[in-house]
């Protein structure tokens, strides 16, 4: 090494070990702010009510359509999103009855509500969808806060237009469904409710076999996915930026 290189050499270390604890120093501030971001992010509180269609059977874990929501309100939102689900696969109307009927009024800012496919399934009275549909959505207000502007039903997909409908089931089953969803249609709107139709992506099931879930009865993860597409402009506009 020459005389001239050190003189070179000496200056230019000095300068590496001067900004190199700077540019850890500012990686630590960025950190610190994100930190304090996202604990300072406010939570919104979603209660999701239902049967397998809530569950997300046969989906990978994030794939159902609460999970898919929340993630989407996250992503768009300056929110947290804490997301409770009572539902699971093979509930009745009665059944979901029984699970939430000791539970206390909330204040959720969100609730949805998909419930009756097994009622139909098993061939239930119709009366009693009637009687404990609606029982379950004065429910579901009370866990809005009273506020029926915070709560959506979604409709009953068909499950005819699957693999499963098609091998074990007949055209009579959209028929039946149809009736579940008018009614429910008809009495969330006497209530104020709103009521979001996603009957007709899952009859799409048959020509577009993505949309079905491999057990070949449920929606997919692609399914839930354009039920989010629709739900989530209804709930965006209800929840302040």
């Amino acid at each position: 090494m020459t005389y001239s290189n050190k003189f070179f050499i000496i200056p230019l270390l000095v300068f590496l070990f001067t900004i190199i604890p700077s540019c850890s120093q500012n990686e630590e501030i960025r950190s610190e702010q994100i930190a304090e971001d996202t604990i300072n992010l406010e939570t919104i509180t979603y209660l999701a009510l239902g049967d397998s269609y809530t569950v997300g059977e046969s989906v990978a874990n994030g794939g159902s359509f609460p999970a898919q929501l929340s993630a989407k309100i996250e992503e768009n939102k300056n929110y947290k999103v804490n997301t409770t689900v009572i539902a699971q696969t093979g509930w009745r109307t009665d059944q979901l009855v029984s699970s939430i009927g000791g539970r206390e009024s909330g204040d959720y800012n969100l609730v949805t509500l998909l419930i009756g496919v097994n009622n139909q399934f098993q061939s239930r009275p119709f009366s009693q969808y009637e009687s404990e549909f609606t029982e379950l959505l004065n429910k579901a207000i009370s866990f809005a806060g009273n506020d029926p502007n915070k709560v959506v039903v979604l409709s009953i997909p068909d499950y005819y237009y699957t693999p499963y409908g098609q091998s074990n089931g007949s055209e009579r089953i959209s028929v039946e469904l149809d009736r579940y969803n008018d009614f429910a249609k008809s009495t969330a709107k006497e209530k104020g409710i709103t009521f979001l139709d996603i009957t007709d992506l899952t009859r799409k099931g048959i020509e577009e076999p993505d949309l079905v879930a491999s057990d070949g009865l449920h929606p997919s993860a692609l399914a839930y996915e354009k039920f989010v597409e629709r739900l989530y402009p209804l709930v965006s506009t209800r929840l302040k930026d």
